[in-house]
């Protein structure tokens, strides 16, 4: 999963794809690397991010997914937690919901499920505005597993069927450094769920503590992070680098083939 941030102040790469014509250019060169699915996103979550209204958020995704649709059939991913940015994005051809929310707002929930497009479900503590003031955990893998099995209960029970969900245990949203790794660590743990897991590590904070670099620094610990990810049962990666990633995956493919 390639990333495209249409903000001005992304943590990675805010500003840089801040125009429908260089967001645009973005997703032909990451179709060009070979990128499984484009994840679109209009507002930032990043550390002490503020929301953005309706409005703006629509403006800076739907004119870029009606422009990749005129090209590709590649899926698209809209990155949002407001129901009317999911409408109008798959009504403008986006093919998948990635809700850092796990869609507790508002009635995403319904708005989701009569959709009927596949959904990830994130977990978060706290508000991207707070969430890395002081994270807190008693049992950090079996309290994100419990949040993510509730709110597939939740999914089905609205009507959303399980070969559409998809769950993300949320690094870096809310979590400490040793939250993220135990995370990682225990991926095969969130295999369990019986639905497909995305992890998203590209680029993170984590990365640049442990290795005292700033984000557009981060090409190879985040290249380890997706091979980890992968090796520990990771069906999807989230990530900014897609053709060296893609790169770092084939070898553990190879591997994977002869084991």
């Amino acid at each position: 999963m390639g990333v495209i941030n249409t903000t001005p102040d992304s943590f990675s790469d805010g500003g840089r794809f801040d125009t429908v014509d260089k967001a645009f250019a973005h997703a032909r060169q990451l179709i060009g690397e070979g990128v499984d699915i484009l994840d679109i996103g209009g507002e930032s979550t990043r550390p002490g991010s503020l929301q953005v209204d309706v409005e703006q958020e629509l403006a800076r995704t739907i004119p870029l997914i009606k422009a990749i649709r005129e090209i590709s059939d590649i899926p698209i991913s809209i990155d949002t937690n407001k129901p009317a940015v999911m409408q109008a994005a798959v009504s403008a051809g986006a093919t998948m919901i990635n809700s850092i929310w796990a869609l507790q707002l508002d009635d995403s929930l319904q708005v989701a499920a009569d959709l009927a497009v596949p959904v990830c479900l994130m977990h978060i503590q706290g508000t991207p505005e707070t969430m890395q003031q002081n994270p807190s955990y008693t049992d950090v893998v079996g309290e994100v597993m419990d949040f993510l099995k509730a709110r597939m209960d939740a999914a089905l029970d609205a009507g959303i069927a399980q070969k559409h969900i998809i769950v993300d245990p949320g690094f870096g949203f809310g979590k400490t450094i040793e939250h993220n790794l135990l995370l990682l660590a225990s991926l095969p743990v969130f295999r369990q769920l019986g639905v497909p897991v995305l992890v998203g590590l590209s680029r993170k904070g984590m990365i640049g503590k442990i290795l005292d670099k700033p984000a557009d620094q981060r090409l190879y610990g985040s290249l380890s992070a997706a091979v980890m990810s992968t090796m520990l049962g990771a069906d999807i990666v989230r990530v900014h680098d897609v053709a060296e990633t893609l790169d770092a995956i084939a070898m553990v493919k190879a591997l994977g083939e002869v084991l």
